[in-house]
């Protein structure tokens, strides 16, 4: 699904240049479920914007179902990403002048799908993630939890190709945590392919495997069981 070929982004501030992905070379096959880990700093999240395809300002090859990113425009990019692309931010990039409900809505506009089978999936996830009885308020009548709940909402309920997980339980109780954990283990299991950046040990078993980045450089692959340090 996912081919990154000598895929480098850096960051320029007068004369200094600073680089978070070094010559990434990456493949992610249709169905597994990969976790990202690295100390803070490592290129994690510079990593998931380029999978999300919110950054284009990164040197390389990016193949996305056998469609070269890297010549598409920023539109065909926000096109292909809206339809097969889920995300789960740190941020919750939630819409304020929008409802929980309308929000959840939002992905499946972009589709082209009946309003009353809309309705009713908007219904069946809020149901699904106990959230019903706020289905009129606003994000900003939310804790930071339940914002969390309803960014995750979101970006399932178009069940997308691909789904993209940045620390998906920072802000959940432990038991919530471990809900959303077994929900996106269904979602592999039912052909969903996810990559998820976490430093919880817990929430990494979930996955099939684990890439290591360190200073922007791919330091570890336990689908290779190799280690390449840099200097």
């Amino acid at each position: 699904m996912i081919e990154l070929r000598n895929l480098e982004r850096s960051y320029r501030a007068g004369h200094t240049e600073t680089w978070v992905l070094r010559r990434v070379n990456l493949t992610i096959n249709e169905g597994e479920f990969v976790t990202v880990m690295g100390p803070s700093g490592a290129g994690k999240s510079s990593l998931m914007n380029v999978l999300g395809m919110l950054d284009d300002q990164w040197k390389g090859e990016f193949n996305f179902d056998g469609v070269a990113v890297q010549t598409m425009n920023r539109k065909q990019r926000a096109d292909l990403a809206r339809r097969r692309i889920g995300m789960v931010f740190q941020s919750y990039h939630l819409l304020d002048d929008l409802t929980v409900a309308e929000n959840i809505d939002l992905p499946l506009s972009y589709k082209d799908i009946p309003k009353f089978e809309r309705q009713a999936l908007v219904a069946d996830t809020l149901d699904r993630f106990n959230i019903v009885g706020k289905k009129d308020l606003y994000p900003g009548q939310l804790s930071g939890g339940q914002q969390q709940l309803v960014g995750i909402a979101r970006a399932v309920i178009h069940r997308p190709s691909l789904l993209l997980a940045d620390e998906p339980t920072g802000n959940l109780q432990s038991a919530q945590a471990k809900e959303i954990m077994e929900l996106f283990h269904m979602l592999n299991q039912q052909g969903t392919t996810i990559v998820q950046v976490t430093h919880s040990e817990a929430n990494a078993r979930y996955g099939t495997r684990t890439i290591e980045l360190r200073d922007g450089w791919m330091y570890s692959d336990t689908a290779t069981s190799t280690e390449e340090v840099h200097s």
